[in-house]
C-alpha cells in the first residue's frame, strides 16, 4: 500500500465499516510494511506549565473557565524539567513531550526558559516534543535552533463539529500552526480526542483532514476523552473499544508511515484491549512516574505496569530517532 494524500470522505468511512476482524488485518498487514512490529514507543508527557489557560476548550481540565481538581502552577524550572526526563530515560523512555497550558506563544523570557529546556532535555538523546498552543513560524524556528524534534498541536475533531468544542480559536488557526511547523524541520504530531459528542462522520472527517495534509503528520495521537468533573464533557458517555480500534486502525490504514499513538484515556483499557490497538497499527504509548498523563485528571500507567505489558506481548520499548523508517520483512 503506498501513501496517498488525496483520500475522499467516502474511501476513509468504508475502511472505517470493514468487518472488524477483517479491519484489523488489513491494517496489522500494512503496519508490517512501514514499521516494526515488535516495538512501541514509550513517551512521557510533562506538564512544565499547569493551568489557568484563557481558552474554552469543553474538555480541558486546565481551562480558567471551568473549576477543576487542577491547581494552576508556574513554570517548572529546567533542573526539575530535566530530572523528570533523566528518570524517564533511565525507564526506558525514548520521547518527551513538554506542554504548556497556554493560548499561544509569546516572545518573552518564558518561551526563552523553554528553549533552554529542549536544549537539555535533548542533550539527554531524547526526542523532544512540545505542545504549546499557537505559534508562529518565527518562533518554530527558534524552537527547532533549539533542537526541538516534534511540534503537537490536535485538530481535536472535525472541522465541522469544532465550534461546539472551542470557540476561542478558530480550525484555521490549528492548520496555520501546523503549516507554521511545517516551515522547518520539526515533525508534526496531530490527532484528536474521541468522546466529545462527535459522530461517525466527525471522526472520519478528522481523519480525512489528516491524511490529506503533505506530508502526513509523523505522529497521529488517538485520545480517549478522560472525563474532567467541571467541565461541559462530564457526563460523556464511555467510548466503545470497538470504535477506538477502529479509528487505530483507519488512521493506520490511511497514513500508514506515521507513528499512531494511543494517548489519553489508555488507562481504562485492559491489557487485551491495548493489544488489540497494537495489532491494529498502535505503536506507541505514553507512561508515566507519577500515574498521571499531564494533570491528576488523567490517569496514566506507570512505567513498571508498561514494561510488564509489553514483556507479555513480546514487544519491546523503540529506542530514539528511528520512526519513519520502512521496515524489510521480519
Amino acid at each position: 500500500m503506498g501513501i496517498r494524500y488525496d483520500w475522499q470522505k467516502e474511501e476513509i468511512r468504508a475502511i472505517y465499516d470493514t468487518p472488524f476482524l477483517e479491519l484489523i488485518y488489513q491494517a496489522a498487514s500494512v503496519h508490517r510494511q512501514y514499521h516494526n512490529p515488535k516495538q512501541i514507543q514509550v513517551c512521557k508527557l510533562i506538564s512544565i506549565k499547569t493551568g489557568a489557560c484563557p481558552e474554552d476548550c469543553s474538555y480541558c481540565a486546565q481551562s480558567s473557565r471551568y473549576k477543576t481538581e487542577v491547581k494552576p502552577q508556574a513554570l517548572l524550572d529546567k533542573e526539575t524539567v530535566v530530572n523528570i526526563a533523566q528518570k524517564a530515560k533511565n525507564s526506558g523512555v525514548s520521547r518527551v513531550c513538554m506542554g504548556a497550558a497556554w493560548r499561544e506563544v509569546r516572545d518573552n523570557s518564558q518561551f526563552d526558559q523553554v528553549l533552554d529546556m529542549v536544549k537539555e532535555v535533548t542533550a539527554l538523546g531524547l526526542e523532544v516534543c512540545c505542545t504549546l498552543g499557537m505559534l508562529t513560524e518565527n518562533q518554530a524556528k527558534r524552537l527547532e535552533a533549539a533542537g526541538l524534534y516534534a511540534y503537537n498541536h490536535n485538530l481535536d475533531t472535525s472541522p465541522e463539529y469544532y465550534s461546539t468544542i472551542i470557540t476561542t480559536r478558530t480550525y484555521s488557526d490549528r492548520l496555520n500552526t501546523i503549516n507554521n511547523v511545517r516551515q522547518t524541520n520539526i515533525t508534526v504530531c496531530s490527532g484528536g480526542i474521541l468522546g466529545l459528542g462527535e459522530n461517525v462522520e466527525d471522526r472520519i472527517s478528522m481523519l480525512c483532514t489528516l491524511a490529506n495534509l503533505h506530508p502526513h503528520p509523523e505522529s497521529v495521537p488517538i485520545n480517549i476523552l478522560s472525563k474532567v468533573q467541571g467541565t461541559p464533557l462530564e457526563n460523556q458517555p464511555d467510548v466503545p473499544i470497538w470504535d477506538v480500534v477502529r479509528m487505530i486502525a483507519t488512521a493506520r490504514l490511511t497514513m500508514p508511515a506515521s507513528d499512531v499513538r494511543l494517548s489519553a484515556g489508555r488507562a481504562k483499557l485492559s491489557q487485551v484491549e491495548q493489544a488489540l490497538c497494537f495489532l491494529a497499527g498502535a505503536n506507541s504509548i505514553f507512561s508515566s512516574d507519577d500515574g498521571h498523563m499531564l494533570t491528576v485528571t488523567t490517569p496514566c500507567p506507570g512505567y513498571d505496569t508498561d514494561q510488564e505489558m509489553l514483556n507479555l506481548l513480546g514487544l519491546e520499548m523503540r529506542p530514539p530517532f528511528v520512526s519513519q523508517q520502512k521496515v524489510a520483512a521480519l
